[in-house]
């Protein structure tokens, strides 16, 4: 039973994610490159806020109940914003690498699309985010405990898989949205970005009520994906010749910008 518990959380975790790597990613190599980047900036951005963080718990009263709740929401706000802002560099980054890029390629454009350059470091952030926030968790799910022998939820190796999903894909769209953004000087929008990830984090301090994070987190994701989907060029049209299988060009495996 918890090898079915490990498998079956790792899938509802994970799953979405390794489809979009393997039918969208993996063949491309500098895709590959780039999606691993994103992983490593997201990682600079987990390390510089854990330092923060040991130095500000260090610094604190650690019997003052009051005090620790505050660092804690402290914790979460830094960590968000030190997230969006390592993600607006990474953007600035590939910008700036535009010339690199075109001499390694050895083609007279740019092989890679902005809205792509924002999925697949979108797609980096969230696999990354996703196997942090989870790692630990699907490792308990195989004992020796037992959960919710205390009144807790017995669904919480579930409920914490479908999140770290919605996180995964919330990073993917943020990508997409905060680059496109970036792209027009549309800062409201990127603004909407930092806010909808500060909601998503803030919204997880109601847990063990489980229903008062998932349902909202899950109406932020669906919002957000819709964004993503008319941000990167999407249409009514183009979605349902796509679900039809009759849209060519968008089913072409290696795609370029038009």
């Amino acid at each position: 039973m918890p090898g079915a518990v490990f498998f079956g959380c790792t899938f509802i975790a994970f799953g979405p994610a390794l489809s979009l790597f393997l039918f969208t990613i993996a063949r491309e190599p500098l895709r590959v490159i780039l999606l691993i980047g994103g992983a490593f900036f997201w990682l600079v951005s987990l390390l510089l806020s854990s330092v923060v963080w040991v130095v500000a718990v260090q610094l604190s009263d650690k019997n003052n109940a009051i005090m620790q709740k505050g660092l804690l929401i402290f914790g979460v706000i830094f960590s968000v914003l030190l997230q969006e802002l390592i993600r607006f560099g990474y953007y600035k980054l590939l910008k700036k690498a535009n010339e690199g890029l075109l001499a390694i390629t050895r083609e007279e454009i740019m092989p890679i699309s902005v809205q792509q350059l924002a999925y697949v470091s979108g797609l980096g952030f969230g696999i990354m985010s996703g196997a942090f926030s989870v790692v630990n968790i699907l490792a308990d799910s195989l004992g020796p405990g037992t959960v919710g022998i205390h009144g807790d939820s017995s669904h919480y190796f579930l409920l914490s898989a479908f999140m770290t999903l919605a996180i995964i894909l919330l990073h993917v769209f943020w990508g997409i949205v905060s680059f496109d953004a970036c792209e027009k000087s549309k800062w409201w929008a990127l603004a909407a970005v930092v806010l909808s990830h500060l909601v998503v984090s803030s919204v997880t301090f109601v847990n063990p009520q489980y229903e008062g994070s998932l349902i909202p987190v899950y109406i932020i994701t669906l919002t957000m994906g819709i964004w993503a989907f008319f941000t990167a060029g999407g249409s009514v049209r183009n979605l349902k010749l796509c679900v039809t299988c009759r849209d060519k060009d968008f089913l072409l495996a290696n795609q370029r910008p038009r």
